[in-house]
């Protein structure tokens, strides 16, 4: 996952909001970090996305295919 598809998998599960959580939540799967620490610390943003969907008890059904964008409707 990149950078930018985790950006637009935060904000697409949880719109505005999104900027609160990866500043403000402390996650224990993360080492006791948010997830913006995370990332910085080099983790990579997959695994970020995953604990972040854990933590916030996101549907495991919407984890995958995350922040890529919607199929064009033909």
């Amino acid at each position: 996952m990149k950078l930018s598809e985790f950006t637009r998998a935060v904000s697409d599960e949880f719109g505005d909001f999104g900027r609160v959580l990866l500043r403000d939540t402390v996650v224990v799967e993360l080492g006791n970090r948010t997830p913006e620490q995370a990332l910085a610390a080099g983790i990579p943003a997959r695994e970020v996305w995953v604990a972040l969907c854990r933590v916030q008890e996101v549907p495991v059904e919407r984890w995958h295919g995350a922040g890529l964008p919607k199929p064009a409707r033909g």
